[in-house]
């Protein structure tokens, strides 16, 4: 599937550990032909870690979507309103953005991008990325798998001996599974 004239909404948020997996695929999207809506958290926008600098993140997305990043929640709020985008997703989805997804907590750039655009009923790509998945956020994570719209990256367990509550998704898996909600169908198997 091309993605000619499809606008996707790409949000990251701060489970900076997958920005290296998430990145190339933001590119493979652009050449399909995908416009790229930029959107990053606070943190996600501001943070350096031992995966890299903020800046140079932001750098490299905005070369490659040619626009600038959505960080702040009043440019966030309007991309519903004004249809701004056709789908979102959010890669990686930190434990943090899904318990405010599931709990409606309207906080932050990400969870706004993310409340606007599905006040026009269109799809919600959630790759999620957390070290809780398999305990606290587990329930959250559940809340979401039963929302209408909502649509998972087919995840994993990260690394069951050194850190077994912690999820995953496959970054392979991520344009299918966005082709797969384009279409209002869940990628199947979820759990891998």
């Amino acid at each position: 599937m091309e993605f000619k004239g499809i606008k996707i909404g790409f949000v990251l948020t701060g489970s900076f550990c997958t920005f290296q997996k998430v990145i190339p695929k933001m590119k493979e999207l652009v050449k399909q032909g995908a416009e790229i809506v930029p959107i990053m958290s606070f943190n996600s926008y501001q943070l350096d870690t031992k995966f890299g600098k903020a800046e140079a993140f932001i750098q490299e997305i905005e070369e490659i979507t040619g626009k600038k990043i959505i960080h702040t929640i009043p440019d966030a709020e309007p991309i519903g309103p004004k249809k701004m985008t056709d789908i979102m997703v959010i890669a990686p989805c930190s434990g943090n953005s899904m318990a405010k997804l599931a709990c409606d907590i309207i906080d932050t750039p990400a969870v706004m991008a993310a409340k606007s655009h599905l006040r026009n009923n269109r799809p919600l790509v959630i790759a999620p990325s957390t070290n809780n998945g398999l305990s606290g956020n587990a329930e959250n994570i559940g809340k979401l798998l039963n929302r209408k719209n909502y649509y998972f990256v087919p995840f994993r367990q990260d690394n069951p001996i050194t850190k077994p509550r912690s999820i995953v998704f496959d970054s392979e898996y991520l344009i299918k599974t966005i082709q797969y909600a384009l279409e209002g169908e869940q990628i199947s198997p979820i759990l891998l």
